[in-house]
Formats: structure tokens, sequence, C-alpha cells
């Protein structure tokens, strides 16, 4: 029941928080940190309490099957294993610094903010754990529609368009998706008499290779889009440049995590030989988003376009890695998916809080800050070296677990990737150059860091350094889902079979 209350702290907080903020602004704030934290605490529990290191696929930490809608097949089913559990961390970790990254930013309709980023954090939880695939949809749209609002509502001058813009992409590739999963479950309702949408049931199915490659590509669309992916990647710099400063970092953070949560957990094990088929566009979808986010990146003079551009880069490293389909390069994406999160969104911090000293985000206005705000430029320092993968650092872990993985599967689109990370040292330095050194030529106040500002991006700073220095525990947890097994109930993403070889990754 764990998983269940994981789900209704965060539902049941936003609710008492958006009441509650009628008669205290602070009242609400505190009732939505300390909802975060107490499934922070939940989870922290669970994962010292559990070992999780043990033979891949063979360890399911918690799972609940509730009878939902029996007449239709569907269940409440959440199950939690390593790879749920690493997602499930990072949401909440992430969460308890987004409440504090908007206590002075949000003046207005505090309540009704609160209430959305809760359940925003309660959908994507909810994505991370269900095994059930009507569930799945249930939860794709709870994260999708409080987003919708914290873009339309506290956003920037032109957030209408942004948030329209993010509804549109998100909800038109989810109902793709949930056309797929309707096709599975009569596909199999067809071939056994038992119409269900769990999950592992569903894993069992089996269908013509035209079939398969039309209900993967359902599922493709809703996971490629919230990746992003290029070409489908348009959306993700508007709502990334409209969005409140929280909104950006739940953002980029975590929802676009789902995407790349949903390939290894869903599109891959229940269509094996489609994803092999499927796989060189994949690495190479990959590669062009590499390359091309990171020159985007260089040539942006907005400061949160340019982190936006630098996210469609680094989720092409998931790409890579995740149809490269071996256990090293899907190490590398569950790598890069937590030290994204927390590299690109702590830039987005550092960005908003730029913008709320200068009221600007155009970098060719900055210039020379490192004096006033020493503290500031010494942790965006490592955020930049951490966005172009520097030794020591979590992103240089993840993205050469992910190289060195994909290096068997496809060389030259991995060298090809391997020079965009040259772009990536361009776009990192350019951060650092026109921003912080220069001449300074602002004769306005320039605070550093305040209080609350250092108790987001210092946490954030040390687990960057930690998962770059000590990488093991996240690989060994990670090796439960990753890792090839036999049990008919692992969720390995790697094509079993008979496809796929996870170790040297060629096809057999």
């Amino acid at each position: 029941m764990i998983l269940l209350w994981m789900i209704f702290i965060l539902m049941a907080g936003g609710i008492l928080a958006g009441i509650v903020a009628a008669w205290s602004t602070i009242a609400c704030r505190v009732i939505a940190l300390v909802s975060i934290m107490l499934d922070m605490l939940l989870i922290t529990w669970v994962w010292m309490g559990q070992d999780v290191s043990t033979a891949p696929g063979t360890t399911w930490i918690a799972d609940l099957n509730l009878p939902w809608i029996p007449s239709f097949g569907i269940s409440f089913h959440l199950a939690l294993d390593g790879l749920s559990l690493l997602m499930l961390a990072l949401t909440f970790f992430l969460g308890i610094f987004a409440v504090l990254l908007s206590w002075k930013e949000i003046q207005y309709r505090t309540g009704f903010f609160h209430f959305n980023l809760l359940w925003v954090l309660a959908g994507i939880a909810g994505v991370f754990v269900t095994m059930d695939l009507f569930l799945l949809y249930f939860f794709w749209e709870v994260m999708l529609i409080p987003m919708y609002f914290l873009i339309g509502i506290w956003g920037h001058a032109n957030r209408q368009y942004a948030a329209y813009k993010f509804f549109i992409f998100t909800q038109a590739s989810g109902l793709l998706m949930l056309l797929a999963i309707l096709g599975l479950y009569f596909v199999h309702g067809n071939q056994t008499s038992v119409y269900t949408f769990d999950y592992f049931s569903l894993l069992q199915t089996s269908m013509s290779p035209d079939v398969a490659r039309w209900l993967m590509l359902g599922f493709l669309a809703a996971f490629l889009v919230k990746l992003p992916v290029v070409p489908f990647h348009t959306w993700l710099p508007d709502a990334h440049s409209e969005a409140p400063t929280a909104g950006s970092f739940i953002l980029a953070g975590l929802m676009l995590k789902t995407g790349a949560y949903g390939l290894i957990r869903f599109a891959l094990p229940l269509f094996p030989e489609a994803a092999v088929e499927f796989a060189p566009w994949g690495m190479l979808l990959g590669t062009v988003g590499i390359v091309y986010g990171a020159v985007q990146a260089f040539s942006q003079t907005d400061l949160k376009r340019l982190v936006a551009y630098t996210s469609v880069s680094h989720m092409g490293f998931v790409m890579l890695g995740v149809f490269a389909f071996t256990e090293m390069a899907l190490q590398g994406v569950v790598m890069q998916m937590i030290t994204h999160a927390i590299s690109t969104g702590a830039l987005f911090v550092l960005a908003g809080a730029l913008y709320e000293r200068i009221h600007t985000r155009d970098i060719l206005q900055m210039g020379g800050f490192w004096k006033r705000t020493p503290f500031m430029a010494t942790v965006s320092l490592i955020f930049v070296m951490a966005s172009l993968g520097l030794p020591g650092l979590g992103n240089f872990v993840a993205e050469f677990l992910t190289l060195m993985g994909s290096w068997s599967t496809s060389p030259v689109l991995t060298a090809i990737a391997t020079a965009g990370l040259v772009a990536a040292t361009a776009y990192s330095l350019r951060i650092m150059q026109k921003i912080f050194l220069g001449k300074d030529a602002h004769t306005h106040a320039l605070p550093d860091l305040s209080l609350r500002e250092k108790l987001v991006l210092v946490p954030m700073a040390i687990a960057i350094i930690v998962l770059g220095l000590f990488p093991q525990r996240i690989i060994d947890t990670a090796r439960t889902t990753v890792g090839k097994s036999d049990n008919k109930h692992t969720t390995t993403p790697v094509p079993a079979r008979g496809m796929l070889s996870v170790k040297g990754g060629n096809h057999e």
C-alpha cells in the first residue's frame, strides 16, 4: 500500500493546500512542502530497507494490484522495481525544491498553483509505478493538464501561446498512445478471450509484425514528443521560456523523463521485434538530436531557451542508448535521466534567479557578475561543467556509459554523437563567459544567492558531484530492470525473445 499512499499524499496535499490558501498563504506552502517531504521519507525508507541490487529482473520491491473496473479488465496495479525506485526518489527530491523555488515568485492564486504543482508530481509518480496501461494513460493526462495551467497562468509574457502549444503536442500524441493501448487490449483479448490492460499479461501478447509496428508507433508518438526528440521538440523551447521557474524545473527535471521511462518500460518490452526494426532510426534520431540541440543552444541569446536546447541535446543520448540494446548503454540512459534532471534543473533555477534580479534573460545584456555574485558564479560553474560532461561529475558517467554501450551497435553514429560533446563544451563555456566573465557595465544592485536559493542549489550541487564520484549505487539499483533475465515478470527493456544479445548489442 505504500505506493498508493505516496500518490494519495500528493493529491490530498494539493487539494488541502488549495483550500487552506484562502486563509493563509504560508500554511498553503507549508502543506505542499510537508506533503512532498513525507513522500521523500517514505521512498528513502523503502530504498534503505530493501536489497535492490540482486540478480537482474528478479526483484519487485512492492506490488499492489486492486480491482478497479474488472468488467473491462482495468485494475489499480502499481509496482516498484529498481528503475521506478530511482525515478520516484528523483521526483520527490526535485519536488521539494520546486516548492521552495515558488516560495517568493508566486504571489497570486497561490492555492491553485500548489494544487497544480502537487498534482503534476502525482501524475509523474503514477507513470513511474503503474503496471496497468489504462492507468498509464490516466496518469499521463493527470500530469498534462496541471502543467498547462502552470505555464498558462503563472508564465511570462507569451505564456498562452506556449501553454497551448505544449497542450496540443502532448495531448495529440497521448491520444495516439491511447489508440495503441486499445489496439493492444483487443489483440490480446481476441487471442486469449481475456480482455485486460494488465502490463504483465500484455507482455505475452503475440501479434503480426505489421500490427506490432503500428501499435509501437502509437506508444512512440507519446514518448518521443515528451522526451522530446527532433523534429517533435518545437514545443519545448517555448514552454521552458514562458513557464515560471518551478514549472521549467519540473518540466526539465521530471516530465521529460516520463518519455524516457516510457521507452524503457513499455515500448521496448511490449514490442521487441518492432523495436529491433526501429532501432537504427531511433539511434539516428538520437544522434541528430545531440548535434542539433547543441548547435541551437550555442546560437541562443535567451538563457532559458539556451538551456532548453541543451535538454534536446542531452535527451538525444537517451534515444541513442535505449536503441543500442546493450546493458551498458541502458545504464548510461538511467544515469542520464537522473543527472540531466539535476544539472539542467539547476541551470533553470539560476536563470530564474538572474531574471528576478535584472529582469532580463538576454545573456548579451549580462557580463562580469562573478565579482558581485561569487557564490552564484561558483555554483553555476559546477552545473555548467556537469552539462558539458566534465569527469568527476554525474553527467560524464552517463554520457560515457551511453557512448561505450552504443559503440558495439553503431560505431558511426556513436562517433558523431561524441563529436556533439565538442559543441556542448562550446555552449557551456559561453554561458559562463557571457554571464559571469568580461566587463560589468551594470549599475543596479545584484545580490548573491539568498538562503532559500542556497537550500535548493547546494544539495543539487552535492548530488551531481556524488553521482560523478560514486555512481555504483545507482547502477546496482537500475540493474534489476536493465539487466537480462528470463523471469516472465521482468520488465527488462532489452528485447528478449532471441532478438538481441544484451552484452554485445549485436543482432543475432
